[in-house]
């Protein structure tokens, strides 16, 4: 054993020493930082949609628009509150002229928020009502209301872009009406030349039929880019919204009527724990998915590391240093050496990911606002799911690995392996295809068979963790999967101690065969001398 532990701190330093060790932990951390804060800064740069409207209703742009400076106060308001809930340099970032408004919001709840959104006289003045549950009882302050009015007024003060600093879900940051010179005889022309020449970054016009209580007739949108519908989708949001409230009240329905026939009929999630029913409430979410995290990270940590493995093991038959190594040890113990060491190795690797993750939990809230009842922590610092990830990614990389110790063994390059590595990855990519459907059902017909066939048990069982699985399939599998271990290591040692110093033509499949079948010690004739 001592012989081993050597092999094995050798593979594992020599790994350590090496730049290409360290620019592959950093490969994974930084493609997710990538592709999640990458994506958030590309959404910020997204130009504004500019739009024209040609309004023949003679009222429907006006209301449009006083929805839509409504629906920007309260998201205002809404932000201002939550910053003062959370306190210290989330409120100290603010402007002068919304801090203390946002103190004084802290403890107001929805229905205060509404009240403040609708002081504005235009917005009440161009909306027949905004359908809102607020309290009727809510009473603003003089001075409270005197702030709100002067955030509203710094609120429309604003560019777009500076509204997209302060909170990117602003309707101001993302969308502004340009208006034809003063004047002009025919808007619509206006605005398709406008359009035909790409002046003033024109996106899109609308045309507002001349009577949209009554029908879309006459009411068109009109872009050359058809791949961002979310401009029309906002305008055509609102404009619906306003007139089905005319049409409503044409036909004598008082809102509040109509407000209850349109209410969608909802079931209040609930789930059973141990105190009989209980609320779902978004920590539940991260804890059912969470194991998807986990059983990616494991896949790609297996698949790395056991490919690690196999390119060490080549690269060392190819340069005749394993010839050397053979003259002090066994090659049972120098197998045994490289499998720990490259372990050693991959679990190094994995805890420095959890450490960057950590990092990561901690910078996302400043990128992205979570809901409150968010603890992303759970992901690393639930117990069950940690020990489980330790042990099925011990388990699945012993597996593999012996596999592919086995494998480069008999191979004298890398390009002769890769004919041998196409059936594994085929193998290896059924867990990624799994990985949702068994999240969703992870009790299920389709995750109960996969989790009893060893090559995916790993996987598939720790993705299962949120079920969670029976203790009896936790037994079972776990002792399957451990002579399925024990089996690969004594057929990885017996191809092993024959292919490690052979040389030329690699053997065949059946060879191979030959070779795991042989008595301990004999060496079978190769198919040349045959």
């Amino acid at each position: 054993m001592s012989k081993t532990f050597l092999v094995a701190r050798r593979e594992y330093l020599d790994n350590m020493r090496t730049k290409t060790f360290w620019i592959g932990i950093l490969t994974l951390p930084v493609l997710l930082g990538l592709s999640i804060g990458g994506t958030l800064l590309l959404q910020k740069t997204k130009d504004v949609r500019r739009y024209a409207v040609v309004d023949q209703s003679g009222w429907l742009l006006e209301a449009v628009e006083a929805r839509g400076e409504y629906d920007d106060k309260l998201r205002l308001f809404r932000f201002l509150r939550d910053q003062a809930r959370e306190g210290g340099r989330a409120v100290e970032k603010l402007p002068d002229s919304l801090r203390q408004l946002a103190l004084q919001l802290k403890d107001m709840e929805h229905g205060g928020l509404v009240v403040m959104a609708k002081l504005s006289a235009a917005s009440e003045k161009a909306m027949l009502s905004v359908h809102e549950s607020a309290d009727s009882d809510v009473q603003l302050t003089p001075e409270m209301q005197a702030e709100a009015l002067e955030a509203i007024a710094y609120l429309k003060s604003l560019s777009p872009r500076q509204a997209r600093e302060l909170l990117p879900r602003l309707d101001r940051g993302r969308y502004q009406r340009i208006e034809p010179p003063p004047g002009t005889a025919d808007p619509e022309s206006w605005a398709q030349g406008q359009l035909d020449a790409k002046r003033d970054g024109l996106f899109a016009y609308f045309v507002i039929g001349p009577d949209p209580v009554a029908g879309t007739e006459g009411s068109k949108y009109v872009s050359n880019n058809r791949t961002d519908p979310e401009l029309r989708q906002w305008f055509s949001g609102l404009a619906t919204d306003e007139v089905r409230e005319r049409r409503f009240a044409a036909e004598g329905v008082s809102p509040e009527t109509a407000d209850r026939i349109q209410q969608r009929f909802v079931f209040e999630e609930k789930k059973v724990g141990e105190e009989g029913e209980q609320e779902v409430e978004g920590q539940d979410f991260v804890r059912q998915f969470a194991p998807v995290v986990f059983t990616y990270l494991l896949w790609i940590a297996v698949f790395m590391i056991a490919n690690m493995l196999l390119t060490n093991t080549i690269e060392e038959k190819s340069n005749r240093l394993i010839e050397v190594l053979l003259s002090s040890v066994s090659p049972l113990q120098l197998m045994v050496g490289k499998t720990l060491g490259i372990a050693a190795t991959g679990l190094t690797m994995v805890l420095s990911w959890v450490f960057f993750f950590l990092i990561g939990l901690k910078l996302l809230p400043n990128l992205v606002r979570l809901p409150g009842d968010l603890d992303l922590s759970l992901l690393v610092g639930d117990p069950v799911f940690f020990s489980s990830f330790v042990f099925y990614f011990a388990a699945g990389y012993l597996l593999f690995a012996a596999l592919l110790v086995g494998l480069g063994s008999t191979c004298n390059s890398l390009k002769e392996a890769q004919n041998f590595m196409q059936p594994l990855t085929i193998v290896l990519i059924v867990p990624l295809l799994a990985l949702i459907p068994i999240a969703q059902d992870p009790n299920g017909t389709l995750a109960k068979v996969l989790s009893w066939i060893p090559p995916f048990t790993p996987f598939v069982m720790m993705n299962r963790a949120a079920g969670p699985p029976s203790a009896l399939e936790y037994a079972g599998t776990t002792l399957l999967l451990i002579a399925s271990i024990a089996a690969a290591f004594w057929c990885a040692a017996k191809v092993f101690r024959i292919g490690i110093l052979m040389t030329g033509k690699p053997p065949s499949p059946l060879e191979v065969l030959r070779w795991i079948r042989a008595p301990e010690g004999a060496v079978p004739e190769t198919d040349e001398q045959a």
